[in-house]
């Protein structure tokens, strides 16, 4: 057996049998490696061992702990949190909008247009789709041709769509430091490679893009940035499109919250030769009926349609005829209008509550991203948070490499009613003023 595996073997069973307890920190890999007479490169593969095994979590400038709570048993961000209060989620559903997708969906019921619903259809979904969902994407000085649109099941399938056709099983994909964690599911599923890229306070830096080493395309969230909120300048949108045909790749813009901040055009805007836009009406609507829309370069559309055919990942048709009716009656407007006024009012909550603390978050986002006070640590915070009913999601969700997880988490603001909300809000506010010893003492 490998050294490394055999001393994390032994460490391991320190943390079983509890000589090693939750939150510890373990000493510096140069003096674990003194201490144990090993090299310093077998210390490091000793502390990637466990935190490979979920039994540590490392931090970024502060060091290795042994985990404080047992780690996700499905992908972070996958299923609605199993704690009273889901700040993980974002799934926006204000008291009105039953009511107003009712009223759109009762003439489907009639037999001869149930019919056409319940029919067959392609990755091309139907030119009434194409020509809604091209009127919603439209920004100023930007429309996206119907004829580039392609139908998806939901926004991540248009996205596992996105990346199983532009980069093959083995290469590399260029992401945000810290990403959607989803997209690192579906890239292990289809063997791709992910590769960090360095951001500042206006998302991906184009050196990052160009340094990186031969990359096949980059996954990038220009709109309110999940989890950082952070929304690229146009400046930089530009910059990033010469980057992308200066190295001759391809983006997928992921711009799912984009609904909440439309006062600049897309990525897609500036390269539309090298932008795949992904969208859908998850959050726009509601998660349980929704498709996802992909605006295809024209060069690459039939490679994009033939990954969502092979994939099983095209939207069925009643969806397609629901979200057509949604679309073109204005119950979508009227629901982007709504959930921006709620976005707005759930931003002045985290404000009133969170006041004292290192908070970044965009005023029309869903989400926040909180830089956790010492001596706290994102894994403890979230089970002691847990413990009061509370989901809250650690910021090593979001990092591609697991070992420089930033402390801090995000929340999720649009599930719980306002009330929930801000009495949620103000208990996470206490705890963070208390100590973790604090939190034992129930």
């Amino acid at each position: 057996m490998d050294d490394f595996r055999r001393i994390a073997d032994v460490l391991a069973a320190e943390i079983t049998s509890g000589r090693l307890r939750p939150g510890e920190r373990l000493p510096p890999q140069r003096q674990f490696a003194r201490r144990h007479g090993i090299a310093g490169s077998t210390a490091a593969r000793v502390y990637g061992e466990l935190i490979r095994r979920g039994l540590a979590v490392g931090e970024v400038g502060r060091g290795t702990f042994i985990r404080a709570a047992a780690p996700f048993s499905e992908p972070a961000l996958a299923e609605p949190a199993r704690a009273r209060v889901d700040l993980e989620l974002n799934f926006s559903m204000p008291p009105e909008q039953p009511a107003l997708l009712a009223e759109s969906l009762g003439g489907m019921l009639r037999p001869d247009v149930l019919a056409d619903a319940l029919a067959p259809m392609g990755a091309a979904g139907t030119p009434a789709v194409r020509e809604a969902a091209a009127a919603m994407l439209s920004r100023p000085g930007w429309i996206p041709g119907p004829g580039r649109l392609l139908i998806a099941g939901n926004g991540r399938q248009a996205i596992a769509a996105a990346l199983a056709a532009l980069v093959p099983a083995g290469d590399r994909l260029g992401v945000e430091e810290l990403t959607y964690p989803l997209v690192k599911g579906i890239a292990t599923r289809l063997g791709i490679t992910l590769v960090p890229l360095a951001m500042d306070d206006h998302g991906v830096l184009p050196d990052a893009i160009r340094s990186a080493g031969p990359l096949r395309a980059v996954y990038l969230q220009p709109t309110l940035h999940n989890p950082l909120g952070v929304t690229m300048p146009e400046r930089r949108r530009a910059e990033i499109a010469a980057t992308l045909r200066e190295l001759g790749i391809h983006a997928v813009e992921d711009g799912i919250y984009a609904f909440l901040h439309e006062d600049r055009p897309p990525l897609a805007a500036f390269a539309p030769e090298h932008v795949i836009l992904v969208d859908s009406l998850s959050k726009r609507v509601a998660p349980g009926l929704t498709v996802g829309f992909a605006v295809t370069p024209a060069a690459i559309g039939d490679r994009v349609a033939s990954a969502l055919r092979s994939g099983g990942w095209t939207a069925p048709r009643f969806a397609v005829e629901a979200a057509t009716r949604w679309l073109t009656d204005g119950t979508v407007a009227a629901l982007r209008e709504i959930k921006r006024r709620d976005a707005a009012a759930r931003q002045g909550l985290v404000r009133e509550h969170l006041a004292e603390f290192a908070v970044e978050a965009d005023p029309q986002a869903f989400h926040c991203w909180w830089r956790l006070p010492d001596p706290w640590r994102a894994d403890t915070f979230v089970a002691a948070a847990a413990r009061r009913g509370i989901a809250v999601t650690p910021g090593a969700a979001f990092t591609v490499v697991t070992a420089h997880a930033p402390n801090a988490v995000r929340l999720a603001l649009s599930a719980p009613p306002p009330g929930t909300l801000a009495t949620a809000l103000a208990t996470l506010a206490a705890l963070a003023r208390s100590v973790p010893e604090d939190t034992e003492v129930e």
